[in-house]
């Protein structure tokens, strides 16, 4: 079992323009779909495809349009009851594949919401494998909330992945070592949040083929206590460092079509890898084919494990 928790949950409107985006122009929109979205629930999405036991923990009212998408597809959930929409965001995908994303904040989350979403998590989590704190906080909700969660999670014994930015990833890293999670996923941007590293530097470092900065930046995260450091670095594939050993892996060549779940993808790559026994450099060679697949996908669609090609990914172990 996998169990998934988003926090802030989404609708997530996806629309196709025909041109490029021009600020201040007026667009007609083509090839609009509307998906249950926020990061955990494209992981559980995904891992469901995959045909493997998964719970995607939300909170949300048990008549929002969010849940009724999640039944449709038959993805298991539990939910936790809000009084407020789900939020709505929207994505708008450019004719070469660049995209735009347009985040709502998300219905605030009282106390007593927050006390239960932790309770809820806590209780589904008895029997998981691997527990995903993924995706931004709604407003109110404690910044360390992340952390909290680590804590309360480790007495269970399952392993716990965060996939996070900004103010919530800052408070993680700093309750590290103590409340280090098993995995974390961080792209370039979110890598320099954790370390205090040049972000753009690192990002083109990766473009040019150099991953001695990337690959010290995540070892110094092994260092602080997290097991597995995967990042995710769009066209130039992806480093896994483990224990002092470190990989890199090469994607397949992609025609982008939407980055949108692109990051979740390769999260549940990686996890349906390791809950199958891989190695690491397999679990991360899982990865980046969910993530290419899912980047060749439109709009917010996610890959099934026929759409993710492992044998294309080309994986090189990296020297100290």
């Amino acid at each position: 079992m996998i169990v998934t928790v988003t926090p802030n949950p989404s609708l997530d409107r996806s629309a196709k323009l025909p041109a490029p985006l021009v600020r201040g122009g007026v667009h007609r929109l083509g090839d609009i779909t509307v998906e249950p979205g926020g990061k955990g629930v494209n992981i559980a999405r995904a891992v469901h495809m995959a045909g493997r036991p998964v719970l995607a923990v939300v909170p949300a009212d048990r008549h929002d349009p969010l849940l009724d998408a999640l039944r449709d597809l038959d993805v298991p959930f539990r939910n936790v009851e809000i009084g407020a929409p789900v939020r709505t965001n929207l994505t708008l995908t450019e004719p070469d594949g660049t995209t735009t994303k347009l985040n709502e904040p998300g219905a605030p989350l009282t106390a007593a919401h927050i006390d239960l979403l932790t309770d809820v998590l806590v209780g589904s989590a008895r029997n998981a494998l691997w527990v995903t704190l993924s995706g931004s906080l709604p407003p109110q909700t404690p910044v360390d909330w992340y952390p909290q969660m680590v804590r309360a999670l480790r007495p269970l014994g399952v392993r716990v992945a965060v996939d996070t930015s900004d103010a919530p990833l800052e408070a993680l890293a700093r309750a590290f070592p103590e409340a280090a999670p098993h995995l974390v996923k961080p792209n370039s941007e979110e890598l320099g949040q954790l370390t205090g590293m040049n972000a753009a530097e690192m990002e083109e470092r990766a473009a040019a083929g150099d991953l001695a900065r990337i690959r010290r930046a995540a070892a110094d995260l092994n260092g602080r206590g997290v097991e597995f450091v995967l990042v995710t670095l769009g066209g130039a594939g992806a480093l896994l460092s483990v224990g002092g050993q470190a990989w890199h892996a090469a994607p397949p060549p992609t025609v982008v079509k939407s980055t949108v779940g692109a990051g979740d993808s390769s999260l549940a790559g990686f996890l349906l890898a390791h809950t199958a026994g891989s190695a690491p450099a397999d679990c991360l060679r899982s990865a980046v084919a969910y993530g290419s697949a899912a980047a060749a996908l439109p709009g917010s669609a996610l890959p099934g494990p026929g759409q993710a090609d492992p044998e294309a990914v080309t994986v090189t172990a990296l020297d100290h």
